[in-house]
């Protein structure tokens, strides 16, 4: 015993190295699980199936092992039980009641009583052992029924011909050859519980199948329409809540969010238009009255501020507003290239477009012109040159602006993104000086579900990278 005592410090140790063991487990399984999701499908669809189908392979592969195993092992046991009774049956009839050369009544019987084929040959030497097949449970068990019951030498040939088994006995002065069918010693029929089984399968898996897509077409139709919204289009007219309670709770609390989102917006849009009215009304008064004032030192100043005032309430409204009420459609990107080549020849500015793939894509058109004129417009007041690379294709369109301007420092790029926020450089201002010109861009890249991204240029100024789903 006191070899197997543990010393203090191993005592101690123990706890430790258990948490180390059940750690190493831990990573050991996280390896093999990320291992194994590598090749696992992605869809819902696909995975679904796999639980379907899965544990059903497994059940029916534990079925046939078992059942079939011993459905085999006994049946054939006892087939090969009843033909080897039979046979030393035929070989107590030869040894019991010797005749001559004529044992036609033996064979007689042996045939239309025994339905065993048997023939009686002159005393020869037994042929060698024949190669055991692979699936060998008749050769074993009928082999050591002839042992059990017989012991004489025998050889046994269950190979050759699939639906005959023949079987030599070497008895005192003579050899008894006999033929039998392979069902009268083996179960040949299972392979009619094997259809049963497969068959079932197949029936149970295309309702599987029919019913997994009934299920998972509403989940699908709720994404594409959640899809849309968040790109700005319209919901498909033909979606409504379907399918189990579940996805008909979320198919209706997405609905219900969508109206409600529709209605805020309507209603602050509403809101903001009467602000501007109002708003309008007053700038209106103002200018009659400079108008009509006597004295013209400080009109024209006053004139410009309300002109500011009026330019910078239409930059906060169209902030605002976003354009959200428009409608998609399709929105001509070789065209408004064109459009900003003109514009860069009368600011003088040198301006190079490229387009690759499909040249209309489907948007808000005039929130989208809004978004390019915001930036393209910024590369043209703080930069020479100005570069514009539009790629559409693959359900995605990357336009990337260029330009050699004085660029922003990596550590502010996201605040040029807020509203009303002005940096030196003032590269988020548009033509109110309101400092919302990227806060724009970036809003209507999202609400058409992508966004905007800056970067170094090339050039050595800014990089502006527009991604939208198209």
């Amino acid at each position: 015993m006191a070899k197997y005592d543990l010393s203090w410090t191993e005592r101690d140790d123990l706890p430790a190295r258990a948490v180390r063991t059940v750690h190493a487990a831990r990573r050991v399984w996280r390896r093999f699980w990320r291992v194994v999701s590598r090749f696992m499908p992605k869809r819902l669809y696909a995975r679904s199936l796999i639980i379907v189908i899965a544990p059903m392979i497994l059940l029916q592969s534990v079925i046939a092992f078992v059942f079939m195993e011993r459905h085999w092992q006994t049946v054939t046991q006892r087939l090969s039980q009843a033909v080897t009774r039979d046979i030393a049956a035929v070989i107590d009839i030869i040894e019991t009641y010797p005749q001559e050369n004529d044992y036609a009544e033996i064979i007689r019987i042996a045939q239309e009583r025994l339905a065993l084929q048997i023939s009686i040959e002159p005393s020869e030497p037994l042929p060698p052992p024949a190669p055991k097949p692979f699936f060998s449970i008749l050769d074993r068990t009928l082999g050591e029924e002839i042992t059990q019951q017989i012991g004489r030498p025998f050889w046994l040939d269950t190979v050759g011909n699939s639906n005959i088994i023949e079987i030599r006995i070497q008895l005192d002065d003579k050899v008894l050859r006999i033929f039998a069918r392979r069902s009268q010693a083996y179960a040949s029929n299972t392979h009619i519980f094997l259809l049963w089984m497969v068959g079932t399968s197949l029936v149970l898996l295309t309702i599987a199948v029919a019913f997994l897509r009934n299920q998972i077409r509403p989940i699908s139709q709720l994404a594409e329409a959640a899809e849309s919204f968040g790109k700005g289009r319209p919901t498909p007219s033909d979606f409504r809540p379907r399918g189990a309670e579940e996805v008909r709770r979320a198919g209706t609390a997405f609905l219900q969010m969508r109206e409600r989102i529709e209605r805020q917006m309507e209603q602050r849009t509403a809101m903001l238009t009467g602000v501007s009215h109002d708003l309008r009304t007053i700038l209106t008064r103002f200018k009659l009255q400079l108008a009509i004032a006597s004295s013209k030192a400080d009109i024209k100043a006053l004139d410009q501020d309300i002109e500011d005032m009026r330019s910078m309430l239409e930059g906060y409204l169209a902030f605002a507003r976003n354009e959200a009420s428009e409608d998609p459609g399709k929105f001509d990107l070789a065209a408004f290239l064109e459009k900003m080549e003109e514009e860069a020849k009368l600011r003088g500015a040198h301006l190079k477009t490229a387009l690759s793939g499909e040249r209309e894509v489907l948007v808000r058109p005039n929130a989208f012109t809004r978004l390019l004129t915001n930036v393209i417009g910024n590369a043209f007041r703080y930069a020479p040159s100005t570069a514009v690379e539009a790629r559409h294709g693959g359900g995605m369109l990357v336009i990337t602006v260029d330009d050699d301007g004085p660029g922003i420092p990596p550590e502010k790029r996201e605040d040029v993104f807020k509203p009303f926020v002005r940096l030196d450089t003032a590269r988020n201002q548009d033509e109110s000086g309101t400092g919302l010109g990227l806060s724009i861009a970036r809003d209507i890249a999202r609400t058409h579900g992508g966004d905007v991204i800056l970067d170094d240029s090339p050039l050595g100024g800014l990089r502006v990278i527009i991604r939208v789903p198209a």
